[in-house]
């Protein structure tokens, strides 16, 4: 289908009292911005400038503020023409005086932040505060209202728009997007969002891709390229662009309007065609590209050198006030031309006539509800958890596939969440791979692109959501909770860390808006880690990386969980738990392979409940003190230090052994580090304060050390785990290769056992034998020894 580009629009709607308002009102907000990055006192420059009005240290950021308060101002203008449901992502990085300033124009600042008052003195607290110790941060961040985007996430800000839209029929969700940002490959894969967007059960995106043609200290590839090379660009990626272009204030004020009305009326058009006409073709939503100067009403030279249109204002246009008085004087003449005077009245107010341009109450973007989604956010309806139990007669005998099971609890959520509309599902195409594959009784995969006959669950609206892209499926996800529903995100766990630096910003803002009272908290990220490193047997290395967990546990304690459910009767129930649970990052790490099930349904919920337990029935130590502590955590470790106890029973009949699974990582640091960690004595309890501890750990072995520290008997323990060794290889050789298997642990018991070091010579060398058997056995057949591929719990 060939899409005619619509031209920039030559005139607009403003009529000239309308015009010199809004054009006040972007002044004023301008003013603000420029007030926070440079302003101690003074703050309406009733006296002349001096140095000690000024900020000792210069920090912020003014390239993109003025083409985001021009977009703001424009916003505001078409919600209150027309009732709008909108909130505002502000994409570029570092646009945080703008955001601010419009917030506390509009009035909602001051709601939130009872001291930074709509006056003189409040609007000098307001600069102050702006990046300065105490205060608030240099970009759009958790602190200011009617953000779900962090600024400087560069690349996210389109797939937060559509993830916030999704199930929100009546929104619409403005996402300034920065030429900078626009080069981000997660930025690129995010615009394919709208092959994904319903236009009858969900909201609109309106992307503004804001060309001001700089990063730091260099052009923006996006605005050198020929405009032709971008609309067609643009339109390859299923858009209808619209050119607003310029900097003279009246004509791009015009534009500006005109082009939005324009916007406003094709986002109806679509909706209304598809709610009530039945239009199933795919529309081409519309895109604004706002093409004006960096650093647009600064200053056009500093020091004989340019300024405005150049990257030298992508931060502080200029600093050096101290040593340069003439600096003081620049500075004072470019706040004055914005003629503040005719903004705020005597007492530092913003003038009625222009307050009255900002909708009110919940229509102001900075208050929108669903830009603080804890207050929409409602319980998930969840079946009952333990009607998907599996029978588990007797430990470690009979098999199943956790994820398997796990797939069917999902699916019976959607089914129960399915008149709510808030519920779904993310993954880069992994879905039937990691074994979910019974959601798709309840759902199929949301798809607006072409279907054609034999296609395999797609339809127009679905409630579980594949990408090839992890930044996409996060950004999804992260847009969705943060406006108030409930989501899951499964992926292979090597291929997880394409989203560290994603989830590393989800965790902050949960961590900071824990202590913002305003901010209502949010449902849980949940992710779930399959197809994992020690099941990658066609994979081979590239697929092996049990890390992501190392990189979680970096973040604050009261908001990281990580679960190793080593069954699928404990991942039934971590799963229940998590997906109840507000204000975290749960990871879940769980194979999808046919694996043996130890746990009863009852077992696994006091288990799970504890996070960490001695299993009675893999320990004979009971009414002694045991010689040794075979521990794991995760569901290969499990077997694997299973069937080491069973070799050490079977040549040691006197042997004592007490056998601890660990199903929530965090358990092992103190109480101090982790509300869900043991005491220290409850820890010596377990893992006795003397013995020696074999642990079998699914992750990278230093990890456990570095939880376990500070534990009185921590020079007792030895950790088993990965060591970056892999290859395309059988299950069991892949432990081998790692030194995890249970020979290797046997050996590893017996060495440390005083006991055992004069009696044991001949075990060893069975040990060392059978690992010998092994090697030449895989080599020859290619599967794994009968005696360890049909192992099962013996006693």
């Amino acid at each position: 289908m060939t899409q005619t580009i619509r031209p920039a629009v030559q005139q607009g709607p403003l009529s000239p009292d309308e015009l010199h308002k809004m054009n006040a009102y972007w002044r004023a907000a301008n003013y603000l911005s420029v007030g926070q990055i440079y302003l101690l006192d003074n703050p309406l420059l009733k006296e002349p400038l001096k140095l000690e009005h000024i900020k000792p240290r210069l920090l912020g950021h003014w390239g993109t503020t003025p083409g985001l308060n021009f977009i703001y101002v424009h916003l505001n203008r078409i919600i209150k023409a027309h009732d709008l449901n909108m909130i505002y992502i502000a994409g570029p990085g570092h646009g945080g005086p703008g955001l601010v300033a419009n917030t506390y124009l509009e009035g909602t600042y001051s709601e939130y932040y009872h001291n930074i008052s709509q006056d003189t003195e409040g609007m000098k607290r307001l600069f102050k505060q702006f990046s300065f110790p105490g205060g608030i941060p240099s970009h759009v961040a958790p602190e200011t209202p009617g953000s779900i985007h962090e600024g400087g996430e560069l690349g996210y800000s389109i797939a937060h728009a559509y993830g916030a839209a999704f199930d929100n029929p009546d929104l619409i969700v403005a996402c300034v997007v920065g030429d900078g940002e626009a080069e981000s490959g997660p930025l690129a894969a995010a615009w394919h969002s709208n092959k994904f967007l319903n236009p009858v059960h969900d909201g609109a995106v309106l992307p503004i891709l804001h060309l001001n043609g700089y990063k730091i200290a260099n052009p923006t590839l996006f605005a050198r390229i020929p405009k032709p090379e971008l609309e067609a660009l643009l339109v390859g990626y299923g858009y209808e662009p619209y050119f607003v272009e310029g900097s003279d204030p009246e004509q791009m004020h015009q534009l500006m309007a005109q082009t939005l009305d324009a916007v406003l009326a094709q986002i109806k058009a679509i909706q209304h065609r598809a709610r009530t006409g039945g239009d199933t073709q795919r529309p081409r939503w519309p895109v604004i590209v706002l093409n004006s100067p960096k650093g647009w009403t600064g200053p056009k030279e500093v020091d004989g050198q340019k300024t405005e249109g150049y990257w030298r204002s992508h931060q502080v246009p200029f600093g050096e006030l101290a040593s340069k008085p003439e600096h003081i004087q620049l500075l004072e003449a470019w706040m004055k031309s914005y003629r503040p005077e005719e903004l705020f009245d005597e007492n530092g107010t913003l003038l009625p006539d222009l307050a009255a341009l900002a909708p009110v109450g919940e229509r102001r973007m900075g208050d929108n509800p669903h830009a603080n989604g804890g207050v929409l956010l409602k319980d998930l309806r969840l079946p009952d958890f333990t009607d998907y139990a599996i029978e588990v007669d007797k430990p470690g005998t009979g098999t199943a596939e956790a994820t398997k099971i796990l797939g069917k609890f999902l699916r019976d959520v959607i089914k129960a969440n399915r008149r709510e509309r808030n519920f779904r599902i993310v993954g880069p195409d992994e879905t039937k791979s990691n074994r979910l594959d019974a959601v798709f009784e309840a759902s199929d995969r949301v798809w607006e692109a072409e279907i054609v006959s034999y296609d395999d669950h797609l339809a127009t609206d679905g409630r579980v959501m594949e990408i090839l892209s992890e930044h996409t499926c996060q950004g999804w996800l992260e847009g969705y909770l943060l406006t108030g529903r409930h989501g899951f995100f499964s992926c292979y766990e090597a291929f997880i860390h394409i989203v560290d630096s994603m989830f590393n910003q989800h965790a902050k803002w949960l961590k900071t808006t824990r202590h913002i009272p305003w901010r209502a908290r949010i449902a849980s990220l949940n992710y779930l880690l399959t197809s994992h490193v020690w099941r990658q047997d066609h994979n081979g290395f590239s697929h092996q990386d049990p890390g992501f967990i190392d990189h979680v546990l970096n973040k604050k304690a009261d908001i990281i969980r990580v679960y190793l459910p080593p069954d699928a009767n404990t991942l039934l129930s971590v799963a229940d738990h998590c997906l109840r649970s507000r204000h975290y990052v749960n990871v879940i790490v769980a194979g999808k392979q046919p694996a043996l099930q130890y746990l009863d349904m009852d077992s696994a919920i006091k288990h799970c409940t504890k996070g960490v337990g001695i299993w009675d029935w893999a320990s004979n130590d009971q009414g002694h003190e045991p010689d040794v502590v075979i521990a794991c955590a995760g569901d290969v470790p499990t077997l694997e230090a299973l069937a080491a106890v069973d070799i050490l029973r079977q040549n040691f009949s006197t042997l004592k052994i007490r056998f601890v699974n660990v199903v929530d990582l965090m358990t092992l640091q103190p109480t101090s580090e982790h509300p869900h960690g043991l005491s220290d004595w409850d820890f010596d309890a377990i893992f006795t304060t003397d013995k020696p501890v074999i642990f079998a750990f699914h992750g990278y072995p230093w990890l456990i050390h570095r939880l376990t520290y500070r534990r009185t008997n921590h020079p007792n323990i030895h950790v088993r785990g990965y060591k970056e060794e892999g290859t395309t290889t059988t299950p069991f050789d892949m432990v081998v290769l790692n030194e995890l298997d249970r020979f290797n642990l046997a050996d590893d018991a017996i060495d440390r056992i005083p006991g055992l070091r004069n009696t044991a010579a001949h075990v060893k060398q069975m040990l060392k034998d059978k690992l010998i058997e092994h090697r030449l056995y895989v080599r020859k057949y290619g599967e794994d020894m009968p005696e360890v591929r049909d192992w099962q719990w013996p006693y």
